[in-house]
C-alpha cells in the first residue's frame, strides 16, 4: 500500500483534457471563476479596463443575436459599484490557436448595441507594446467599445504576485488562487510563457549574421515584435520573482506612438545587427540594459551607476570594488569621465588588482560606471537547446542575482555640527565680533577675560547702552527784543 502513488484531487484538474475547444473552456471558467472568488484578484486584472473595485459578476458562453445569427463570447464579466456597471466580453484562446478579426469585431459590434464597456482578448500572444493589440481590427469599432488584450503570461503574473506578494485576506480564497497558478502552469492547461521567436526568426537572423539583412527583408517586422514581446516577458518573470512591478524602459515619444521603437529597433539589427531594451525594476540601482548582438553572436547585460559626487578618482573606484567584492571576476567595468566622450574599460579582476586602470584624467570628475557581462547568444527560435530566448532570460536573472541587486547608490554623508561648540564662522576662522570701541569699560575687560577663558560675569547688573545725546544749548537773550 506505502508503493502506490495516488493523484491528488485538484480544484481544477488538468485529467481529461481531450483537446484545444476543452482546453479553452476549462481555463476560461477556472479563470473566470477565481476571478469572482478572489475580489483582490479580479479587481487587479479588471481595473486597469475601467472597472470599480468590487466583486465581479462573471459568466461563461453566454448568446447574444448579432444581424440574424447568433454569437457566443467564451465569458462576460460585470461589477457595480454605486451608480457605475462595467460589463466586458471575454474571448479567450490557449496554445497555439491565435485570436481572429472578425471574431472579435463581431464582439465590438455586441458591445456596442448591448451598452457595454469592453472586449477583453485573452491568449498566449504577448503584445509588442502596452496598450497595443496583436490583432488588427476596425478601428471603427472602438470608438464606443474599448479593445484590451492580456496574456496568460501577464495573467499567471497577476496571480502571482497576488498571492505571494500582496497577500490574500481569506485563506480559503488563497487556496483557490494558489490551484489555479498550479493549473495555470500545468503544460496540459494550453497556457504558456513567451517559448517563439516566430517563423521569420531563421532566415533574419541568418541575414545578420551574413550581413545581407536590408529594411525591406520579409518578416523583419514580425521578429523585431518578437523581440519586443520577449522584453516584456523578461519584465513578466522578473516581477514573479520579485514581486515588484517590472516593466520595459520606453521614451515618452514611444508610449504614445509604439512605432517609433519598432521603427528604430529595425534600423539598429539591420545597421550593426543588434537589438536593445532596458529594464527597470524599483529600488534597483539603475536599468538593467540587454543588447542582443545578433551579429556577433553575444548577448550583453549591463547597468548604469553614478558615481560618488565626492572624493578623488581611486576613492571612487574604490568605492565601486567594495559592493562588487563577491561578483564574478570576468565582469566588464566601464569608467566616465566629466564631458568625456569616451570610457575606460577593464575587467573587474584587474582592476581589483589596480584602481587606476579605470582612471582616464585624475584631474577630471569621474562622473558614471558601467558594470556588464557578457554571454554566448543562441539561435535556435523556440525554447530548448541553444536558444536565443533562454540565453536572453538566462544571462538576465543570472546578472540581476549575482550583481544588480548587491548594489547600492552613493549618498552623501550627514552634515556635522563645528566641534568645540563654535559656530561656523568661527570655525573658518572669521572674527565677527564688533571693534572694541563699542564696547562699555565694564563689557571690554569682560569680553577680554571671555577671550582667555575666564569669564566671570560682573558683579553689578548690567544695563543695557543706549544713545548718549547731548543736551539742548540755553536759548541765549535778544538785545533787540528787551524792553
Amino acid at each position: 500500500m506505502a508503493d502506490i502513488k495516488w493523484q491528488t484531487a485538484r480544484l481544477i484538474p488538468t485529467s481529461g483534457i481531450s483537446g484545444q475547444d476543452e482546453a479553452e473552456r476549462r481555463a476560461t471558467s477556472a479563470l473566470l471563476a477565481v476571478m469572482s472568488a478572489v475580489k483582490e484578484f479580479g479587481a487587479v486584472l479588471t481595473k486597469p479596463y475601467g472597472a470599480p473595485a468590487n466583486w465581479l459578476e462573471t459568466y461563461i458562453e453566454v448568446p447574444f443575436p448579432l444581424n440574424g445569427k447568433k454569437v457566443i463570447p467564451d465569458g462576460l464579466l460585470r461589477t457595480s459599484r454605486g451608480s457605475k456597471t462595467w460589463t466586458a466580453l471575454v474571448e479567450v484562446k490557449t496554445g497555439d490557436a491565435l485570436l481572429q478579426s472578425e471574431q472579435i469585431e463581431n464582439y465590438l459590434d455586441v458591445a456596442r448595441d448591448q451598452g457595454f464597456d469592453a472586449v477583453i482578448t485573452i491568449s498566449n500572444e504577448i503584445a509588442h507594446a502596452p496598450g497595443v493589440h496583436p490583432t488588427t481590427v476596425d478601428r471603427r469599432k472602438t470608438r464606443s467599445v474599448g479593445l484590451h488584450h492580456i496574456s496568460w503570461a501577464e495573467i499567471l503574473t497577476v496571480a502571482v504576485q497576488q498571492r505571494v506578494y500582496r497577500g490574500v485576506a481569506d485563506p480559503d480564497q488563497a487556496w483557490m488562487l494558489g490551484e489555479l497558478i498550479r493549473y495555470l502552469e500545468h503544460p496540459k492547461s494550453g497556457t504558456r510563457d513567451f517559448d517563439d521567436m516566430g517563423e521569420p526568426w531563421v532566415d533574419i537572423r541568418n541575414s545578420v549574421t551574413n550581413a545581407t539583412i536590408r529594411t525591406n527583408n520579409g518578416g523583419l517586422r514580425e521578429t523585431v515584435q518578437r523581440w519586443e514581446q520577449l522584453l516584456r516577458f523578461v519584465a513578466f518573470s522578473l516581477s514573479r520573482e520579485l514581486g515588484a512591478d517590472v516593466h520595459e524602459v520606453r521614451t515618452r515619444a514611444e508610449q504614445g506612438d509604439p512605432a517609433l521603437r519598432v521603427d528604430a529597433q529595425i534600423a539598429s539589427l539591420v545597421g550593426d545587427g543588434t537589438l536593445s531594451g532596458e529594464i527597470r525594476i524599483p529600488g534597483a540601482i539603475g536599468d538593467l540594459g540587454i543588447i542582443a548582438d545578433v551579429r556577433s553572436g553575444r548577448v550583453t547585460v549591463y547597468v548604469d551607476i553614478d558615481a560618488p559626487q565626492e572624493g578623488r578618482a581611486a576613492t571612487r573606484v574604490n568605492w565601486l570594488l567594495r559592493q562588487l567584492k563577491d561578483a564574478p571576476q570576468q565582469l566588464t567595468l566601464e569608467a566616465w569621465v566629466q564631458g568625456g566622450r569616451t570610457s575606460m574599460s577593464e575587467l573587474l579582476s584587474r582592476v581589483r588588482e589596480d584602481a587606476s586602470l579605470l582612471i582616464q584624467d585624475s584631474n577630471k570628475e569621474l562622473k558614471r560606471f558601467r558594470v556588464s557581462a557578457s554571454a554566448p547568444l543562441g539561435t535556435s527560435r523556440k525554447l530548448g537547446r541553444n536558444s536565443f530566448i533562454e540565453s536572453i532570460m538566462d544571462s538576465t536573472a543570472s546578472f540581476y542575482e549575482e550583481v544588480v541587486q548587491n548594489l547600492t547608490p552613493w549618498t552623501p554623508k550627514a552634515p556635522k555640527l563645528p566641534s568645540g561648540g563654535r559656530t561656523s564662522t568661527e570655525a573658518a576662522g572669521i572674527d565677527t565680533r564688533p571693534p572694541s570701541s563699542d564696547f562699555t569699560a565694564t563689557e571690554l575687560l569682560a569680553d577680554q577675560k571671555g577671550r582667555q577663558g575666564v569669564f566671570t560675569p560682573p558683579s553689578t547688573p548690567s544695563v543695557p547702552r543706549q544713545w548718549i545725546v547731548p543736551p539742548k544749548p540755553p536759548e541765549q537773550a535778544n538785545p533787540a527784543t528787551e524792553n
